[in-house]
């Protein structure tokens, strides 16, 4: 008898605890929700990277062939796409030089002499006109070679995107408080937010889920002047999350 009076006494002492502690006072309670919103557009936007090298023994033949080739390509895409902004940049002239074989301990090396000159430049082209791009690099190909795409957002659809942003964080927050409220055993207009920061005044977090980006090194990608088949492009979407952190308090 005495070890069952023990245990009723135990779990009576356990009910008691439990019904303390769910009836634990929230008036005044001051509570940080972390809160976030989503928004997903199509991309409307595509930076190309054209580039060309030229190698020769005589640095002055390489780099000019690299000019004609480089003006000829920026000819070409202006004429294929006149709204894209273009910005040539990278320009860069290195030595080559022969391969020689490991020296015996305390022979002193020569100094080397190169064989030829490798020169290059890369030209960035941005633009929103997706509907040309295969016919601009086609053309573009049958100069330069691609060498890197980058779809994403334009500018202006971002800042166009920005009140679709807020008003989801904003919804989150008010579902994460009704929640809170739930488990407080409290109701929700009991509830008074006190202060709202969006990404600690403005500094947007953006993450860019770009399908279809496509990185491809100048060496896989042939030119000299023959016609290139116009290539397939998927541009993909962005995904922009914007945060915030409230201070809500309980009447």
């Amino acid at each position: 008898m005495t070890v069952m009076k023990s245990l009723l006494a135990a779990a009576a002492a356990t009910v008691v605890l439990g019904a303390q502690a769910q009836a634990l006072p929230t008036s005044g309670t001051l509570v940080v929700v972390p809160a976030n919103g989503e928004v997903v557009h199509a991309n409307d936007q595509v930076t190309v990277t054209l580039a060309i090298e030229e190698q020769d023994k005589d640095k002055a033949a390489a780099a000019s062939r690299v000019n004609q080739k480089m003006n000829q390509g920026t000819a070409i895409v202006k004429k294929a796409d006149p709204q894209a902004v273009l910005k040539t940049q990278g320009y860069y002239t290195y030595a080559v030089y022969p391969e020689t074989a490991p020296l015996p301990p305390g022979v002193a090396a020569k100094p080397r002499v190169p064989t030829g000159w490798r020169v290059g430049q890369y030209l960035q082209v941005t633009t929103t006109n997706l509907a040309a791009l295969p016919k601009t690099v086609s053309a573009a190909q049958g100069v330069l070679t691609l060498n890197r795409l980058n779809f994403s957002l334009a500018p202006a659809t971002v800042r166009k995107l920005d009140d679709q942003r807020i008003a989801a964080a904003y919804k989150n927050l008010n579902e994460r408080v009704a929640a809170i409220a739930g488990a407080m055993g409290r109701n929700v207009n009991d509830a008074v937010i006190d202060t709202i920061d969006f990404e600690g005044s403005g500094n947007y977090a953006q993450r860019a889920n770009v399908a279809g980006a496509r990185a491809m090194s100048a060496d896989s990608m042939g030119y000299g002047g023959s016609q290139v088949a116009e290539p397939s492009f998927e541009p993909g979407e962005t995904t922009l999350n914007m945060g915030l952190v409230a201070k809500v308090k309980f009447k």
